[in-house]
């Protein structure tokens, strides 16, 4: 376990392919292939108490890591702090210690009256309103979940009988001006007052801030990357709760296991993508 408190050596810093990665301060040896992705560090603990295991093995600035064990699979979690560049920065040094397949377990608000306080949403494909992404492809280039992760995250939802959503979730840079929500003093930003009936009509599920960035990173890396997020706030009924934290840690926790099955079906069946034809217990 790395102590926080603890001198970090800089001495690699300017060299991104040094062992241990500067801002998550860990190596290969402390992170196993899956990893969970919430945004607050504190979340950790939540998610965690769903495993039969875990060691917190590195704590850095706004990201927490932790590894252990879900029904004998191993897995890891790694907070990223709020947005897209903290999430970038993870996926980056995750993806440079070994990590394949990387899952947003996060919570967002709707523009949906049918989706409930809760509830969670699996993300499909995300809308682009973050810059990180910007900065490593034309804005054109996709957001897209992984498919894999995708079923994996649905059948987990389905077996644990947690209500959920699949859907486009627009990612953003801000929590006030950027959702529609008022600044100090009651600024509005330019467009506010018609971005959540367009949300609406463009069948948006819900909007948050790390997704995007996520799923562009990882479909430029060849990552496997997905995204769960329990429903804390309706922008439609006006309603705010902080609940659903457990359901989707528990979701992505078992996803994972799930992954794990598919991935040994695919060896099995001498196939590289995994599809319906090969079943999983």
């Amino acid at each position: 376990m790395t102590d926080s408190d603890a001198p970090f050596d800089t001495r690699n810093s300017e060299n991104p392919n040094t062992d241990r990665q500067y801002h998550l301060d860990v190596t290969a040896d402390d992170v196993a292939d899956s990893v969970l992705l919430p945004g607050n560090p504190d979340r950790l603990a939540k998610i965690t108490d769903v495993w039969e295991s875990a060691t917190e093995v590195a704590s850095h600035r706004e990201y927490r890591t932790a590894t252990g064990q879900y029904r004998e699979t191993p897995i890891s979690v790694t907070s990223t702090g709020i947005g897209g560049p903290s999430t970038g920065i993870a996926v980056e040094e995750l993806a440079r210690v070994g990590a394949e397949t990387l899952i947003r377990v996060g919570s967002c608000g709707t523009v949906r009256s049918d989706i409930a306080i809760g509830d969670l949403v699996i993300t499909s494909g995300a809308m682009r309103g973050e810059g990180t992404s910007s900065e490593y492809i034309d804005e054109t280039y996709p957001a897209s979940a992984d498919y894999e992760v995708v079923s994996a995250l649905v059948a987990a939802a389905e077996r644990l009988g947690h209500d959920y959503h699949v859907g486009v979730t627009l990612s953003t840079d801000s929590f006030y001006a950027g959702q529609a929500r008022p600044g100090f003093e009651g600024y509005e930003a330019p467009g506010s007052d018609d971005l959540i009936e367009t949300l609406k009509n463009a069948n948006v599920a819900n909007i948050e801030m790390e997704a995007a960035t996520l799923l562009t990173l990882s479909n430029l890396y060849d990552l496997r990357a997905g995204a769960v997020c329990a429903v804390y706030a309706n922008r439609e009924t006006g309603e705010f709760a902080t609940v659903g934290e457990r359901k989707a840690a528990e979701t992505a926790s078992l996803a994972v296991a799930l992954l794990a099955e598919m991935d040994a079906a695919k060896t099995a069946a001498g196939v590289d993508r995994w599809h319906p034809g090969l079943s999983i217990e």
